[in-house]
């Protein structure tokens, strides 16, 4: 039986609730006026990174599996910057808290101590090595995001989306669509697509909003 209809309900599974978490941020971002960081954003985000690095690894495309391996624990941070892990008994905690931090240290040791694994990774006739490098150059562009939203957020001392995250997420959209496009991956045009809009309005109303505050709205 052909398990390719499987793979894919996998990925359109993770692209689905990446797609959930950025239309609640900008659903409650429309409602208070400015751009928030909800939790559900970050829980959403962890759940879905885990799905879409297993649907990579059974797509054999690495520059899938190395976006969400790097954004995986920026995701962590938010939700213990949110108080989340806090609010759940010490019984329970720590071991799910232990489990979370090493399920992708085992999947790329896995990864890393099977040599058909990494010859499937990059030595596979479907994606040429100039593909795989661009490909990974938009999840490092898309991946950069959290990376600077991270930054960000830790000098401030809680957990912001700034207009950066924003612009930057344009961009490694714009190149993993293309990717996608090229791989005939439609689990990635399609997901990726979706965020256009909310990144977009995102930007729209956090200039709105800086106007707001600013006092330029009534100049």
């Amino acid at each position: 039986m052909d398990s390719s209809w499987l793979i894919y309900a996998l990925g359109f599974l993770a692209q689905g609730l990446f797609s959930a978490r950025m239309i609640v941020q900008w659903i409650i971002s429309e409602k208070e006026k400015k751009v928030t960081s909800p939790t559900i954003y970050w829980v959403l985000s962890l759940v879905a990174s885990l799905l879409f690095f297993i649907y990579g690894w059974l797509r054999q495309d690495f520059a899938i599996m190395l976006g969400q391996v790097i954004s995986y624990y920026i995701y962590m941070w938010n939700l213990r910057t949110k108080g989340v892990w806090h609010g759940i008994s010490g019984a329970v905690r720590y071991p799910v808290l232990i489990v979370l931090m090493l399920l992708p240290v085992v999947g790329i040791s896995f990864m890393l101590l099977h040599e058909a694994t990494i010859d499937r990774l990059f030595h596979n006739e479907g994606i040429p090595a100039w593909l795989i490098i661009f490909g990974s150059l938009g999840q490092i562009i898309f991946t950069f995001r959290f990376i600077y939203q991270y930054l960000y957020s830790r000098a401030r001392g809680e957990s912001l989306l700034p207009a950066g995250f924003w612009i930057i997420s344009l961009v490694g959209s714009a190149v993993i669509v293309t990717y996608g496009f090229i791989r005939h991956d439609w689990v990635l045009c399609i997901g990726q697509s979706v965020g256009f809009f909310t990144y977009t309005r995102n930007l729209i109303i956090a200039a709105k909003h800086h106007e707001t505050t600013t006092g330029g709205a009534g100049a």
